[in-house]
Formats: C-alpha cells, structure tokens, sequence
C-alpha cells in the first residue's frame, strides 16, 4: 500500500504510494478493517505526510483524524479528503468502519484533476453531505470498491480504464457536493480568490497587506472586506494563518533549526520567527515540534 521514506531520521515520514502486486498502479480501495490488519497501530498513529490523495467514509462509528494540526471527527456518511503534503495522524481507528480510497493524482486524466481541483490546498478537508448527496456518494464508491475487488475479471487495461472512470464520478461528486462541509450558500467571489492565490505563492516573500494589494490592484480595505465575507478573516489573519501552517509543517517534518525556518518563510530573524510563532499559537517552536512528535505535553 505505502512505502515511508524520512527526511534524514527524525521527523515526520513521508509516505510513496506503492499499488499491491498485481494490481492497477495508481489507485487501491480498502476497508478500515483491512488496514488495521496490515499496518500495526503503533505506525498508524505516527504522523505522516503522503506523496497521495486518501478519501475515507465510515460505515459505522466515530473516527477521530488529525490533518495539517487539526482534529477532525468523522462520522458515518461524511468524508474526510486528505492531499498529498498535508500531514496527517490517525488517532484511533478501533472505532470505526469504513472505506479508505488512495490514488496517485497523475492516476486520473487532466480534466478530471482539473475539475476536481484535486491541486487546491484550499479544498475543505471534512464534508458532511447532504442525504442526496450522501446516497450518490455511497452508491459511488460502492461500484469502485467492488470493481477494484474484481480484479482478474477483465482484462487488466480495462480494469484499468473502469476504475479511472469510477474514481473519476466519486473524486467529481466529492468536489462538487451541493453543500460543501454542510453550509449551503455563495462561494468565496472573485477578488478573494486572487488574494488566496497570490498568499498561496507568496507567503515567504512578504506577510503585508499593502503589498499583495498593490500586486493585485485592490485596496488594502477592499481586501480585508473580501475576506470577511468569505472566510469570516481579516486579510492579515488569512496571511498569517497560512505562514503558521507551512511554520508547523517545516518544524514537524524536518530538523531544520529555527532559524533556518525563519529564513525559508521570510523572517528576518529567529528570535523574530519565534515571537511571531508564539504569539499565535501559545507555543515555542521547539516546543510545538517536541509536542508533534510525542516528545512534549499535547
């Protein structure tokens, strides 16, 4: 299913898809059953940073999953979607059943990642559809479970070719739910998404408003107001919000010093870094990478 690599010893593993023997190379559908008898628990609840997609779905029961520093709590009929660099940590799989779909993004056609925004690191990770929703989803991942259970009963480029075409109608369904997370109404407009997208690109170079307002031909006021009625943020939170997360990201997966991190994500300084770090989360970056790694108080 997956093979860890480590970034030089201690921190968090990244995780290669590898497809079972004999199998397509590039998607593999199992149940939750199926993976706590593969993989034991003690390296399930390590975090990791998959290279691939995961899409999980209970059955029955509550599952507790940490992605990118955040709880989740999964329950039956909802999804969870996991992108490749995030972190994730299952923390207690012994009270769930489900479904767990893993897939290689270059494993779908371009227009089908295009139209699930499968490259977005925006997309909501937790959705609880609708019941329409939630029986086509069901329905959907049912027939792609069964066909990858069918292994050997047609030809291995057109098992191929069904299950590509089958995950396709799942990931589509899953990127366009009538009601993503559960909260029906407008979608983020226009100038919000061009700030997002710039934040996305440069959030090392410079965490001002003025700058990405400037870049962008808006005012600074018209951003901040964008970003209230999309995100519910100030445009220097939504800015700031997004450094801490690639701060965590850097310090849990690698052993860079402090200060190394500092540079990479623009400070001038790590005592500056450090500050800032501290102030918007209540921990020291030391602290929080030893808290990560289960070295500190959680």
């Amino acid at each position: 299913m997956v093979k860890n690599r480590h970034d030089g010893g201690h921190g968090i593993p990244e995780v290669s898809f590898a497809a079972p023997v004999g199998t397509p190379a590039g998607v593999e559908v199992l149940s939750l059953a199926d993976l706590r008898h593969r993989v034991p628990g003690e390296r399930l609840t390590v975090p990791q940073r998959p290279d691939f997609h995961h899409l999980i779905t209970l059955s029955e029961g509550i599952l507790p999953h940490t992605v990118d520093f955040t709880g989740y709590a999964l329950e039956p009929g909802s999804w969870l979607w996991i992108r490749p660099g995030q972190v994730q940590q299952w923390d207690d799989l012994t009270q769930a059943e489900g479904t767990l779909v893993l897939f290689r993004q270059d494993f779908l056609d371009p227009a089908t990642a295009a139209g699930a925004r499968l490259e977005d690191p925006h997309a909501p990770v937790l959705r609880r559809p609708l019941s329409e929703d939630a029986a086509a989803l069901r329905l959907a991942a049912e027939h792609l479970s069964s066909e990858f259970r069918a292994l050997g009963h047609l030809p291995l480029e057109i098992h191929t070719a069904a299950l590509r075409h089958l995950l396709a109608v799942l990931v589509l369904r899953l990127a366009h739910l009538t009601s993503p997370a559960g909260s029906p109404g407008p979608g983020p407009d226009a100038t919000y998404l061009r700030f997002r997208d710039a934040v996305e690109r440069d959030f090392a170079r410079t965490r001002r408003v003025e700058d990405y307002a400037e870049a962008l031909g808006y005012s600074s006021r018209t951003l901040s107001r964008a970003t209230l009625a999309s995100v519910g943020l100030g445009a220097k939170e939504v800015i700031d919000r997004r450094v801490v997360l690639e701060a965590k990201r850097l310090l849990a997966h690698s052993d860079q010093p402090a200060a190394r991190i500092a540079g990479r994500l623009g400070f001038s300084s790590a005592t500056h870094f450090s500050k800032f770090f501290h102030k918007r989360t209540g921990q020291s970056p030391i602290a929080f990478r030893e808290t990560v790694r289960g070295h500190g108080p959680r």
